[in-house]
């Protein structure tokens, strides 16, 4: 594993920021943190960038110790903060030349290049430049960085849809590169279409693992009969809830192979079948929004 965790733990007094995380994320993979404000997500990279130290537990990035070899571990990310903060008296092109010059590693054409597909108007000085203008130029900055491990906290805030739709692109393009990525975002469709895996973190603690493939596999199926279900076949695929109002209407939520219940429901007398992907925002709701929801979704 190119980044791995052990128990890692951030108290501030009584409060509890991250409590017992433990996960690995593998090289070129791109990994999705989830989790509203507060959640702990920027604890747990700021942890493992050694801005801060961990009350327990371990981390390390690339086998450097996030605590005691933190240098190294800066030397192998590339970071970009939740709200980056830029030279104001500079103009965009001082700014990548300044990085560029700071950062080995950093190829300054690339930058620009990226600038470029992002619509930046790198002749403005920072401090005229809109908030979304900023972001375009600290992700030019990242993006063009040749790091092992690249971290994007909310890499698509303040952008436009077509600039939003670029950097997802850019992100696809380093996993392809070989690079990896942890992609901590609130959007959940960009974490859908972008990651390999995803991590939910709720009030501090990681509370949910899954591969993107098994999320795009699951399935809710809502039929319609004429008069009530017979009963359930024998053998439900581990994992899925049933829902039977009694007056005809069957709803199956986390379906993950349809083959065999699909020859169930081909002897029942339906009326209308409904066939849906399930999706990253239904696992979301079981642990953030069940009150929500109001659609059960069994998550294995």
């Amino acid at each position: 594993m190119l980044v791995s965790t052990v128990g890692l733990t951030k108290r501030y007094g009584a409060f509890t920021a991250l409590d017992d995380c433990t996960l690995g994320v593998a090289e070129g993979e791109t990994f999705g943190l989830l989790g509203p404000t507060g959640a702990g997500k920027t604890t747990l990279i700021r942890l493992l960038l050694g801005f801060i130290t961990p009350s327990a537990g371990t981390a390390s990035v690339a086998g450097h110790d996030c605590v005691h070899d933190s240098v190294r571990v800066r030397a192998a990310t590339a970071y970009l903060p939740g709200e980056a903060r830029l030279f104001r008296r500079m103009n965009g092109d001082q700014v990548l030349d300044f990085f560029a010059r700071l950062r080995s590693g950093c190829d300054r054409q690339r930058a620009t290049a990226i600038a470029r597909r992002l619509d930046l108007d790198c002749g403005r000085q920072v401090a005229r430049m809109s908030t979304g203008m900023r972001q375009k130029l600290a992700l030019a900055m990242v993006l063009a960085t040749e790091a092992r491990l690249m971290i994007l906290d909310e890499p698509t805030a303040n952008l436009d849809p077509t600039a939003r739709a670029e950097v997802l692109e850019l992100v696809r393009e380093c996993r392809t590169a070989g690079r990896t990525v942890i992609f901590s975002s609130h959007v959940l469709s960009e974490v859908e279409a972008t990651c390999d895996r995803v991590a939910i973190v709720r009030a501090g603690r990681l509370v949910h693992e899954q591969s993107i493939e098994q999320v795009r596999r699951r399935h809710r199926i809502t039929v319609r009969l004429r008069g009530d279900c017979a009963g359930l076949p024998g053998g439900l695929p581990p994992g899925v809830t049933v829902r039977d109002d009694g007056a005809g209407l069957l709803v199956l939520d986390d379906v993950d192979d349809l083959s065999p219940l699909l020859g169930w429901l081909a002897t029942l007398p339906v009326v209308e079948i409904r066939i849906e992907p399930v999706g990253l925002d239904a696992i979301y709701d079981t642990f953030h929004r069940p009150a929500a929801a109001g659609r059960p979704v069994a998550v294995t």
